[in-house]
């Protein structure tokens, strides 16, 4: 059993960070039943490839019609979370905002995901992952010395400081409903979120320890001994020796032990240690690098492609990917847990999929489900 059996999940249907909050909860055992507009025609179910709709239920209901959106809100009754991923007053105009969900049901946790919050003169702005790491900080950091900012995907802010933060506080919620019995409503933005995970910057900034030019601090590029490297065959390792002893060890892989080489963390002489480096890298390939610093401390490994990472030894001795939605290769799920590990499934729902299921399992008998249907108020 996972941690989260038992626990019923309302995803209303959106893009990247709710879907992936949702795979989180799903992953880890949560009933997970995304609300898909109506189809009311054509196929009865479309195929999907969606990676983050692993595990998950699909229901098909016309949000325009109101017995659609009396459909909702008794299956809101009888669910743990609503996790809505849409702008602010959407909702309480599909008239499924937090006072109407929590009247009807008020143990409901509420989660509300969204760019730039609810709250705020941006708040009912347009945006996408790019805009709110740059409104957080975060992006400013981001790029080479002399470079504009680059951006990093949609890692940063979609998933980190959306999606998986979110799922936390949905986790934090339901721990505090077993003291209280009540629910509560999560502003869970991407700003926000991003924020939140560059802490430790602000702190290094404060303490005089971070320069605000990107791509001349330790840990963005500047330093030699954290960077990536060319090798031979046009392929790339990864450095990250910071500690003295790593460092040495690093030395020893290059060839460099004996070399006159300016202190490790002497600033000025860094330009000329990352030449040597550079030069030392490109003179072998990354296949020979690998087996070079295998093992040792040096904290030097290769820069695997998305193709690559799932054959590679350590992550199959660990089952880090699996064979995921249609087959196609996939990581699990994370972090482990000893007792109620999470499990991620191969199936994802096509639109609508479950709905006479998921209507049968909350009380609606099948001349209801059928009412509805012929009303187009589900599909």
């Amino acid at each position: 059993m996972g941690p989260l059996d038992g626990i019923r999940v309302i995803e209303m249907a959106g893009l990247a960070p709710a879907p992936y909050a949702g795979m989180i909860l799903a992953d880890f055992g949560a009933d997970v039943i995304r609300v898909d507009r109506a189809r009311l025609g054509g196929p009865k179910f479309d195929p999907t490839r969606d990676y983050l709709a692993r595990g998950k239920r699909s229901i098909g209901i016309n949000m325009k019609d109101p017995r659609g959106v009396e459909t909702l809100l008794r299956l809101v009754e009888a669910s743990d979370v609503l996790l809505e991923p849409f702008r602010p007053g959407v909702m309480e105009k599909l008239g499924v905002g937090p006072e109407v969900a929590l009247e009807r049901n008020p143990a409901l946790v509420y989660a509300r995901l969204t760019g730039f919050g609810h709250g705020g003169s941006y708040s009912p702005m347009a945006g996408h992952d790019i805009n709110y790491i740059a409104m957080s900080g975060m992006l400013s950091i981001l790029g080479r010395e002399g470079d504009k900012p680059t951006h990093p995907v949609n890692l940063l802010g979609d998933f980190a400081g959306g999606g998986m933060l979110c799922a936390l506080g949905i986790s934090f919620a339901l721990i505090e409903r077993a003291r209280s019995r009540k629910g509560q409503v999560i502003d869970a933005a991407m700003v926000d979120g991003a924020a939140n995970l560059g802490a430790f910057l602000f702190g290094f900034r404060a303490s005089g320890l971070w320069s605000d030019e990107r791509g001349t601090n330790m840990l963005d590029t500047g330093a030699p001994f954290y960077d990536t490297y060319e090798t031979s065959d046009g392929g790339y390792m990864a450095v990250g020796a910071i500690e003295p002893q790593f460092y040495a060890a690093l030395l020893d892989g290059l060839g460099l032990a004996d070399a006159d080489l300016p202190h490790q963390m002497g600033r000025e002489g860094w330009p000329q240690t990352k030449a040597r480096f550079a030069e030392a890298f490109k003179a072998k390939t990354r296949e020979q690098w690998t087996a070079i610093f295998a093992g040792s401390d040096a904290c030097v490994t290769p820069v695997l492609a998305l193709t690559e990472a799932a054959s590679h030894p350590h992550n199959k001795q660990r089952a880090t990917f699996f064979d995921g939605v249609a087959g196609h290769t996939a990581p699990t799920a994370a972090p482990r847990l000893s007792r109620t590990p999470g499990k991620a499934s191969s199936e994802a729902p096509g639109p609508g999929q479950h709905t006479d299921e998921v209507l049968s399992a909350i009380g609606l008998d099948s001349a209801e489900i059928a009412e509805l249907r012929d009303l187009s108020a589900i599909g």
